[in-house]
């Protein structure tokens, strides 16, 4: 069931010439609205206090310096006014092409760690705030230079950011993007394969320890180590991004998307959608609805 609502795609300014756009810009609000593109895009806020940033199924008011890779295809995303007030917000928006990085070019051993970031962004990658500050003296003069060394400072400024891997936070879920990352650990991939064919159904501890022939106290343990979650937490965090792109794009009730995503009642579903998204399901449906246009 899908609603007559629909994410702006842009066509962006990007020539098939050209290695990446840039636009650098101060401006007192942001009016565009929620959008997708094929290109790559790493998106630099400045001076931008209580500007709330969407990004797949997170929402964020984000400080006074921001800084976002995304590298999927329909990934929505915007930045929006809400509780800025700043008539000096920087923003330096740069956008790439996905074959800017050929396989041949992009599976080399001194581009590794670029490569797992963009897989990372797939969900969107927001950068703590010190990566932020060593690429900003680059940033910031990037849009007066041309040619050959502009393409060179843009290659440094990404991996300097990739440098940050583990540092650097995953937005959306790997469910409302419809992505599966895959997992270095083949019993870790095993249980995660599993969930995501069977998380509208009740999952036990045990049985997922009997899958990959381990004890669930020594499962348990595993588990967070290589996930850095609880698997209880690992199931809920699939099940509401399963639930958070049904109310995007189907016209279910409240409770119906609940119940599709292995919630056992509309009050739960609730409780923990509010816990974990910090509002309620209707509200964030509803704050989709109002950044989108009637198509």
């Amino acid at each position: 069931m899908k609603t007559n609502l629909a994410s702006i795609r842009e066509i962006t300014p990007l020539s098939k010439k050209d290695c990446f756009y840039i636009a650098d810009r101060i401006k007192s609000e942001f009016i565009y609205p929620i959008h997708t593109h094929p290109e790559y895009e790493l998106n630099f806020t400045a001076h931008a206090a209580g500007v709330k940033r969407i990004v797949g199924d997170s929402i964020e008011v984000v400080g006074e310096y921001d800084l976002v890779l995304i590298t999927s295809v329909d990934l929505e995303h915007v930045w929006e006014q809400n509780a800025c007030m700043s008539s000096e917000i920087r923003e330096i928006t740069i956008q790439f092409s996905s074959d800017l990085f050929t396989p041949n070019l992009i599976d080399k051993n001194q581009f590794d760690s670029i490569h797992k970031m963009f897989i990372k962004a797939q969900k969107g990658l927001a950068f703590p705030l010190e990566a932020i500050m060593s690429v900003y003296p680059m940033l910031n003069k990037l849009s007066s230079k041309r040619g050959f060394y502009a393409v060179l400072d843009f290659l440094t400024i990404l991996y300097e950011l990739s440098l940050y891997n583990d540092e650097s936070r995953e937005l959306s879920s790997s469910a409302f993007v419809r992505i599966d990352i895959q997992s270095d650990s083949r019993r870790v991939q095993k249980v995660e394969e599993y969930i995501n064919k069977h998380y509208k159904s009740d999952i036990h501890l045990a049985e997922m320890a009997a899958l990959i022939q381990m004890t669930p106290s020594a499962f348990s343990r595993f588990f967070k180590l290589r996930t850095g979650r609880g698997l209880l937490d690992y199931i809920i965090d699939i099940r509401l991004g399963n639930a958070t792109r049904l109310l995007v794009d189907s016209t279910m009730s409240i409770a119906e998307v609940g119940y599709n995503c292995g919630f056992n009642n509309i009050s739960n579903f609730n409780r923990i959608f509010k816990r974990k998204k910090n509002c309620s399901p209707k509200t964030f449906r509803d704050n989709y609805r109002k950044k989108k246009l009637l198509v």
